[in-house]
């Protein structure tokens, strides 16, 4: 199965970390599907926000383990893209 480009970002991460890193190294933090490779995802972002991607750097952040009323869960695992862009480009997610 094929993803669509506009399937492989699903939202952007917003913290205090990832708005200081874009400001600093022009790094973008995005959820991303589980099954896309740092090639399709460089090409979605090109696509979606029209700026030049210079590296993409990827990361599966382990789900957490919860405690409910019954015993013990774990949140679900989700995949996470640091995308560096162009010096002189910008997203603006903010």
């Amino acid at each position: 199965m094929e993803l669509e480009l506009t399937e492989v970002i699903r939202r952007p991460v917003v913290t205090e970390k990832t708005a200081h890193i874009g400001n600093v190294r022009n790094s973008y933090t995005f959820e991303v599907d589980d099954r896309a490779d740092k090639g399709l995802i460089k090409q979605a972002v090109e696509s979606l926000y029209h700026v030049h991607v210079e590296a993409v750097r990827t990361v599966v952040v382990a789900g957490k383990p919860k405690r409910t009323r019954t015993g013990r869960r774990t949140t679900p695992s989700w995949k996470k893209a640091i995308v560096k862009v162009h010096t002189d480009e910008k997203i603006e997610i903010y």
